[in-house]
């Protein structure tokens, strides 16, 4: 189980590193406007917002992955949560694609996180 649920965590992180990407470096580029369905100029007017929340996005690839590093399941929970939360709230706010992109990966992250932690203290 602690296996599985280091791979969804990673995908998890994957998934905002892509959107770290695509938000601070490619948002103004065709691949930027398509994913966003933007037009350039809309795109050269919002760039910074967009950076700023792909910035955002970084800090949550950082804990999820400082999490595993260190064997923090705390900090792993922590920043899944957070993705949780925000993915819950853009796809409240912005577009319902966002719960199966971003909330729903990180859910089943958490659940495997979870089960992972339990099956543990239980075979001890």
């Amino acid at each position: 189980m602690k296996r599985l649920s280091t791979i969804m965590v990673l995908i998890v992180a994957a998934l905002h590193g892509w959107f770290l990407v695509v938000e601070m470096f490619l948002y103004e580029h065709p691949i930027g406007l398509k994913v966003f369905s933007h037009t350039p100029e809309h795109a050269a007017e919002t760039a910074m917002f967009a950076a700023n929340q792909g910035l955002y996005n970084g800090f949550l690839v950082a804990g999820l992955l400082w999490g595993l590093v260190r064997a923090k399941r705390d900090f792993v929970i922590f920043f899944l949560l957070c993705v949780i939360t925000a993915g819950i709230f853009a796809g409240v706010v912005v577009d319902t694609s966002i719960l199966y992109i971003q909330a729903a990966p990180a859910v089943l992250a958490l659940a495997l996180t979870l089960l992972g932690a339990r099956s543990k203290s239980g075979s001890a």
